[in-house]
């Protein structure tokens, strides 16, 4: 008989842990399982890419709800009497007016409102996945029954005492806690110690078969620029290191090297950013492409994948440059070493405009190392798809 599955996560649009999903997903033997996907926000172009096999889940009512705008929510709870939905959406939004929280605690007041109004889901699952940390969590926790609840976490992130003592009791419902990688097992293990015997390593899956096929498919850059392409993908937010990213682009600029430095993402410091390009004239040099479903053709294209980042729980797109044999110039993470090896497999400098300048160059300037990186890529190994067996161990 086949066993019942639930995965449960924010959304499908363009982020690591959405695309680790999908290429699970998409590898998964259907003939074992009955998948269901629950959502909390639609329409985000990685859906597309969910197999058939998959069963997605019609939106739950508040998020619909929630998901209008204020004056289509208004004018629904006064004609539905939905008085309920409509005060929790009005006490969520004063919450955060103008604050600029995090995303862990955006998502813990959320729940704190939204979930007396959050419907559960009925149905009786062998297995309940939450494929994310924050809401999908909280959701699977009180929300969900299933035998064996599973937590992915797929980052690294601030959190304080007190969120940490909210997010304790939602863990408790938990048989198991996935990190991504060591240093995100070592994290939850530190703030969560009661909990680091349920702790499990399970990496991001990364599929070669798929990635090389997609990238042979698809839109790249549109220009015919022919000088050096760099590329950078990931949410347009502080974590990412835009801030020292936007420093190394005026650097190379004054430096006169020829290159164009293209991103695709977008998030909450598309403004800023824009803002920082104009102020410094960096509108040829410093490109923002908005998100893509099929990233691939970009990076397969790019000369050099550059990853500023602060923090990262593993660091998918770097795995996907590597697939790829695109060389890297990315800061020293906590994380970056689960993949990465200096001056092998491309380069890892400090988290500053300086140290990543000066990486740059040195896969500009110096063509045997460039040489070097790229051969050892190729002869790397490719993807981890024979994870989907540790996954198969933990379902049970």
């Amino acid at each position: 008989m086949k066993k019942n599955i639930l995965f449960v996560i924010d959304s499908l649009d363009i982020a690591g842990a959405e695309k680790s999903l999908v290429s699970l997903l998409s590898i998964l033997d259907y003939s074992r399982f009955n998948v269901d996907l629950q959502l909390f926000s639609y329409g985000h172009i990685l859906e597309k890419l969910v197999p058939k096999e998959v069963n997605i889940l019609t939106p739950l009512g508040y998020t619909t709800f929630a998901n209008q705008t204020m004056k289509h929510s208004l004018k629904h709870a006064l004609s539905k009497r939905e008085f309920q939905m409509l005060f929790t959406r009005i006490k969520y939004s004063m919450a955060i007016y103008k604050k600029e929280y995090h995303n862990t605690k955006r998502a813990i007041l959320y729940w704190k409102n939204a979930s007396k109004v959050i419907e559960s889901n009925h149905k009786e699952y062998d297995v309940a996945i939450s494929y994310a940390q924050g809401v999908p969590t909280y959701y699977v926790a009180e929300k969900v029954s299933a035998e064996k609840k599973l937590a992915w976490v797929n980052a690294t992130y601030i959190i304080d005492e007190e969120d940490i003592a909210f997010q304790k009791k939602y863990y408790a419902s938990y048989n198991k806690i996935i990190a991504v990688s060591k240093t995100a097992e070592k994290d939850l293990a530190e703030r969560f110690p009661y909990y680091a015997g349920k702790i499990e390593v399970m990496y991001d899956i990364n599929n070669p078969e798929l990635i090389s096929f997609m990238a042979g498919a698809g839109n790249s850059y549109q220009d015919s620029f022919n000088g050096i392409r760099i590329l950078t993908i990931g949410r347009l937010s502080a974590q990412k290191g835009y801030d020292i990213a936007l420093q190394v682009c005026r650097m190379l600029k004054e430096k006169g090297i020829h290159f164009k430095w293209y991103v695709l993402g977008k998030g909450p410091l598309n403004n800023e950013i824009v803002d920082y390009i104009k102020k410094h004239n960096l509108e040829e040099h410093f490109i923002l492409l908005g998100v893509e479903a099929n990233p691939y053709p970009f990076i397969k294209h790019a000369d050099i994948y550059v990853q500023t980042s602060k923090f990262e729980g593993f660091g998918l797109a770097i795995a996907e440059a590597r697939m790829l044999n695109t060389p890297v110039v990315t800061t020293r993470f906590d994380a970056v070493y689960n993949q990465m090896i200096h001056e092998k497999n491309g380069l890892i400098v400090d988290m500053n405009a300086e140290s990543v300048v000066e990486g740059i160059l040195r896969l500009i300037h110096e063509p045997d190392l460039r040489k070097a990186i790229t051969h050892y890529l190729k002869q790397e190994k490719k993807g981890n798809t024979e994870e989907i067996e540790k996954f198969y161990q933990l379902i049970g």
